[in-house]
């Protein structure tokens, strides 16, 4: 089991700035603004690589 309280409170900001990327990137795309879809995308790419790592158990962990 995960015991950094902070590892998970990060991991949850985490999924936020995805999901502002989500929509970010939707709005790049209705309003065909290519800047904007690609900063949308790298949230995207940001949020949900960040909660992984974060959410990974350390060899410090144990059981």
């Amino acid at each position: 089991m995960v015991r950094g309280e902070s590892r998970i409170v990060l991991a949850a900001v985490a999924v936020f700035v995805a999901l502002v990327g989500i929509s970010t990137a939707l709005r790049g795309m209705l309003f065909d603004q290519d800047a904007v879809m690609l900063y949308g995308v790298l949230a995207i790419v940001t949020g949900v690589t960040t909660f992984v790592v974060l959410l990974m158990p350390l060899p410090s962990d144990g059981p």
